[in-house]
């Protein structure tokens, strides 16, 4: 007999329990569902809804179930459909029907909300903590590279040249913009839905905020049917989450694109990468290969949950229990990918000698030379032409603009000194941009505190939130 069939002449259809069950992945949430039910029940007890003995005995009851399934002794049944009612099946089982009580006052519409909030509090805080800790292998090694240099790029083209710290804050600050999209939605998944009931709330007269309070909510919804039905908090949960994921595919590619021998700029450790089942000579970096083929299945998630709420009317219906599937695969993507990173970040090795080669060779200095003539007195259109015309004789001759003499140089453009060779070096190159957000040697340590610092402020709020 169904916990809810007192009004079906029929049993289910074996294929419809099978189909509509989520017990298959929603019993990840017995912590959560438990840790609700309980606060539930001891309001319930203080609102005089319940006895004093009938609080007690439920809780006694639901605290032996959890450590029952924390012991990995429980079997969930997919006729009892979901975590909630496999719980309050086995509680009645436990303590007899005493257990049907724990119920009162409430739904599983805002049962589940309630659940999914609680778990996806807990996550964001654990995404924050694996975001600094790769954050934080990212500035370890730009404080051991800031005097590195090596070509930038855009369109995959040899740029101009600049520091690897640089280049690796560039990353510090993109996960930086997602800790703090984070951080920010944290205040929209800790609201408490529970009270909310199926969907007009309920005639007992519980305290909702009680409930709030004990299981750590900074307040209520305060319309029962946005409270069964919201799960913006989990698109805005799944929207970060993949821009995360792009930003470590990001990452990955370049490391991908680094380690190979066309670019040789540095090694990644054998732990972090595989064979050739074929090519004794293979060393192949898997995981940020997969970590870049993750990310569109976390776009998928994303996709998937807004096309399924996108013509839902209020309140709860059945196509909601997809917002879970895709939310508990995005956390198993997400952290694997964060908690691979980091070490992976730490053990990397970095070829100093091939990427300044890289940086020397070419013209990347170009841009220089056109400023050095732009100071000369000489308009920047203009400018640039000749160093273009420079760049093109140098071309056709195999050499770069520093092999150039003198006399080549006048002969582009009569304005140019000896003291050109002065400017085209490498370090004077770099650190003419040292400006705030540049890449010269001041601004590089400076951009190293300041990262260091908002660091520090983001553990400050792990140390004060509640997971």
């Amino acid at each position: 007999m169904k916990l809810w069939g007192g009004r079906f002449t029929k049993p289910t259809n074996q294929l419809v329990e099978e189909y509509t069950a989520s017990i298959g992945f929603d019993q990840r949430l017995a912590e959560e569902d438990i840790r609700g039910s309980m606060a539930h029940v001891r309001m319930l007890g203080a609102c005089g809804i319940l006895t004093k003995e009938e609080t007690k005995t439920i809780l006694s009851g639901l605290e032996t179930i959890r450590e029952r399934i924390r012991r990995g002794e429980v079997s969930f049944s997919v006729e009892n459909e979901d975590i909630h009612m496999n719980i309050e099946k086995l509680l009645i089982e436990e303590i007899g029907p005493v257990g049907g009580k724990l119920h009162t006052g409430r739904s599983r519409n805002d049962q589940v909300a309630l659940d999914m909030h609680l778990y996806v509090r807990h996550q964001t805080v654990e995404l924050v903590r694996l975001l600094v800790g790769v954050q934080e292998a990212l500035i370890a090694q730009a404080e051991v590279h800031v005097d590195t240099i090596l070509p930038g790029y855009t369109h995959l083209q040899r740029a101009q040249p600049v520091r690897l710290a640089h280049h690796l804050l560039a990353y510090v600050s993109m996960f930086q913009r997602d800790i703090e999209r984070l951080m920010d939605s944290y205040k929209r998944v800790n609201i408490s839905p529970l009270g909310a009931g199926a969907i007009a709330g309920t005639t007992f007269p519980i305290d909702r905020y009680m409930v709030a309070e004990e299981l750590g909510f900074d307040g209520i919804y305060d319309n029962s049917m946005d409270a069964v039905s919201d799960r913006d908090y989990l698109v805005e949960f799944l929207s970060i989450a993949s821009l995360i994921m792009v930003h470590l595919s990001r990452l990955s590619e370049e490391l991908i694109l680094w380690s190979s021998e066309e670019f040789g700029y540095i090694e990644l450790d054998d732990a972090f990468c595989t064979g050739s089942s074929m090519m004794p000579q293979k060393k192949n970096p898997d995981v940020p290969e997969l970590v870049r083929g993750k990310t569109g299945r976390v776009i998928g998630h994303l996709v998937a949950l807004l096309t399924a709420l996108k013509a839902l009317p209020l309140t709860y219906n059945k196509d909601i229990q997809e917002d879970k599937e895709g939310v508990f695969d995005t956390v198993d993507t997400l952290t694997g990918a964060l908690a691979l990173t980091a070490p992976m970040l730490s053990s990397m090795k970095v070829n100093v000698e091939k990427m300044r080669e890289n940086a020397q060779s070419g013209f990347a200095n170009a841009t220089d030379l056109a400023d050095y003539l732009v100071k000369k007195g000489l308009p920047f259109r203009e400018a640039h032409e000749v160093v273009g015309r420079l760049v093109l004789h140098c071309l056709e001759r195999g050499k770069t603009l520093t092999d150039c003499e003198l006399a080549e140089f006048k002969a582009a453009c009569p304005l140019i000194e000896a003291d050109v060779y002065e400017a085209l070096q490498l370090e004077r190159v770099v650190d003419a941009r040292n400006i705030p957000g540049g890449t010269g040697r001041q601004a590089v340590l400076a951009a190293i505190e300041e990262k260091k610092s908002k660091i520090d402020e983001t553990h400050t709020w792990l140390d004060h939130v509640i997971d």
